[in-house]
């Protein structure tokens, strides 16, 4: 069953003196808590096959945290990750992914909240819910669906974890 991971970035530095939303780094908070979701990655054996990752400075500094724990996935920096909405992520996965068993996007919100509430089917367990209510920095996402990729779509998924790093 192919399973999607989506990862919010962590928690950024508003302080600094970057020169754009896009270069903005990871505050020392973030850090913490993408070393903290690190943790979480290795201990629930999360291994996407492939990462699709923004390019934005944050994004790639928590990829760059969590990475040690993923397996060795190949890793591809999409432009459009960055202010692309929900549909150019799904259309990333349905025309990329291929045969990939499972795939991580590490991203923004609110792209990340409405993939997931987009494709998640509702569940008595109440993990949608947490999704809706919010979806913090550095929060991963776990859906699972009968696949292909190619045919991914509204409510074809199980939304089986939402891990954020308050609850680590």
């Amino acid at each position: 069953m192919p399973t999607l991971y989506l990862l919010r970035h962590a928690k950024s530095d508003w302080s600094t003196a970057a020169g754009s939303d896009r270069e903005r780094p990871l505050a020392p908070r973030g850090v913490g808590a993408a070393m903290a979701m690190r943790g979480h990655c290795e201990a629930a054996a999360v291994r996407p096959d492939v990462v699709y990752c923004s390019p934005a400075v944050r994004t790639r500094e928590t990829l760059d945290l969590v990475i040690a724990a993923l397996g060795g996935p190949r890793v591809d920096y999409d432009r459009g990750l960055y202010g692309g909405g929900a549909d150019y992520v799904l259309d990333l996965l349905r025309t990329e992914a291929g045969d990939a068993g499972s795939a991580m996007v590490v991203g923004h919100n609110p792209t990340m909240s409405q993939l997931a509430l987009w494709l998640a089917a509702p569940d008595p367990a109440g993990a949608r819910d947490r999704v809706e209510a919010k979806y913090p920095t550095g929060a991963l996402a776990t859906l699972e669906f009968a696949g292909p990729w190619d045919r991914l779509g509204p409510g074809d998924a199980l939304l089986t974890a939402f891990v954020t790093p308050r609850d680590i």
